[in-house]
């Protein structure tokens, strides 16, 4: 193989964008063919997540009639980013390098010249950043920043304003074959792997058509899989907690030692607010000690299939 590229677009429901981005990618493809950048056995890869629409039946209409176009079908919707695993996983033997993009054609596609001309360079993964966000509104802005900012200060560190835009070598999708965990969160695990990387700043545009699959509460609940998915800082902060609030009750039982010497409180009142802030920061503090190790069992324990692929069309040359 010599240069082989695969884009991966993980796909679900996006049976209006379809027809557009096939049509955008494989000029793409064409003119990186065409100006000798990579091998003409390069594919554009459609992988649908357990789509209700017919995403399906488009991909298999697209793979019939052109080969450079590629499809694998998930056997059930299992979420945005197994799909993307899935995808990478089944054409890591069969490319050189593999770029993965979102299906509605907001990321630019012309800046997958640039990750190519990186990985030339000796670049094994190249992230896809965002430039700017002057045209998102103040509280998608707000949101989205304050997304990443978030996931770092708890631990799980991932490249700034990059999203799932990225190109990784053979070798840096080999070097992720060996991240066994089930709840995978991409944008952390892949700096973890390693090896020269480098970015490039594209302007993100409006979806092309369709709805957005990521509004405020799916991104809230990404948030959380990627934070209990790749750190153990949450729990530490409830064992930082009950040492706190245990502390508050040592404090607490001195006024009420010097409330009670002053006569001005009544029977029993002492020995309760004692037994209440004591008691609260002691239990606290046991399910942060306990909570360190069952977190870290609950990340590894599971072992199920991340993706089942029912069906996989590619066509090499």
């Amino acid at each position: 193989m010599d240069n082989i590229l695969y884009l991966v677009i993980p796909c679900y429901n996006e049976e209006e964008v379809l027809p557009e981005t096939s049509k955008r990618l494989k000029e793409k493809i064409t003119s990186l063919i065409e100006n000798g950048k990579i091998d003409k056995a390069s594919r554009i890869v459609f992988v649908n997540d357990g789509s209700r629409d017919k995403t399906w039946e488009i991909i298999r209409s697209l793979h019939e009639q052109d080969s450079v176009f590629s499809g694998i079908n998930l056997s059930r919707n299992r979420g945005h980013q197994n799909a993307l695993l899935a995808g990478l996983m089944t054409v890591k033997d069969h490319a050189d390098m593999v770029i993965s993009m979102d299906a509605d054609l907001q990321d630019d596609i012309d800046a997958v010249d640039a990750m190519v001309d990186k990985y030339l360079e000796g670049m094994d993964i190249v992230y896809g950043v965002r430039s700017s966000r002057a045209k998102d509104t103040f509280f998608k802005k707000a949101t989205a920043e304050g997304f990443y900012k978030l996931m770092n200060t708890m631990g799980a560190n991932t490249v700034f304003n990059h999203a799932d835009y990225r190109l990784m070598s053979k070798r840096a999708l080999e070097g992720l074959a060996e991240f066994g965990e089930v709840n995978l969160f991409l944008r952390g695990v892949v700096p973890m792997i390693g090896y020269p990387w480098d970015v490039v700043y594209y302007e993100r545009g409006e979806r092309f058509a369709g709805e957005s699959k990521y509004p405020l509460g799916k991104m809230l609940a990404f948030a959380v899989e990627g934070i209990t998915s790749l750190s153990t800082k949450p729990i530490r902060m409830i064992t930082g907690l009950g040492f706190f609030i245990f502390l508050v009750s040592i404090a607490m039982l001195i006024y009420s030692f010097i409330r009670h010497f002053m006569g001005a409180t009544i029977v029993g009142w002492t020995t309760l607010m004692v037994s209440v802030w004591a008691i609260g920061g002691l239990i606290l503090l046991s399910l942060g000690v306990v909570g360190e190790y069952i977190g870290k069992i609950y990340l590894e324990t599971k072992a199920r299939p991340r993706f089942i692929v029912e069906q996989f069309l590619n066509t090499e040359e």
